[in-house]
């Protein structure tokens, strides 16, 4: 009777399992579709698709400089989902930035990326979509895997990372 059991629970979640679960492909057309249905309504800018993917949509052009690879910078975020709701921020509304060495992989990759383009004092919107952010794990509790997201970023600094020999 025990085995019948468990062979029972099993099978449920074997059936489960392989039913429940969608192929790569399906998200990545899902989620081609979230984005592509975002684009239609964009409020505002006009967005720059880039070749990893990355949509750059510049709100305000900054007159300070941009940063390279190894630059320190701050600044400040808030990270939604396409339909405005928050995960994620540093105030963008206080002073207190978050410090970030561009190239050290410690941010997702489109963020990153991203500050690139951006000049100090300037503010973009980034759309990011799964692959240069949480991926297809996403992250537990807060963003589902194959999730594209939106940063809204304000750069307020850079300090030169440049190692001095």
């Amino acid at each position: 009777m025990i085995r019948i059991k468990l062979w029972g629970f099993f099978g449920v979640i074997f059936v489960l399992f392989f039913t429940g679960c969608k192929s790569e492909a399906t998200w990545s057309k899902q989620e081609r579709q979230e984005i592509d249905d975002y684009l239609k309504t964009l409020p505002e800018g006009e967005p720059i698709l880039k070749a990893s993917g990355l949509y750059y949509i510049e709100l305000i052009h900054g007159p300070g400089q941009s940063p390279v690879k190894n630059d320190i910078v701050y600044f400040r975020y808030k990270g939604t989902f396409l339909n405005g709701i928050a995960f994620d921020s540093i105030s963008i509304t206080n002073n207190l930035p978050y410090e970030y060495q561009i190239g050290s992989g410690t941010i997702v990759s489109g963020v990153d990326e991203g500050l690139r383009y951006m000049q100090v004092g300037g503010i973009s919107r980034l759309l990011t979509p799964s692959k240069l952010a949480y991926g297809a794990e996403g992250i537990w509790g807060s963003v589902p895997g194959y999730t594209p997201l939106l940063w809204e970023i304000h750069l307020d600094s850079i300090k030169s990372g440049l190692i001095k020999k």
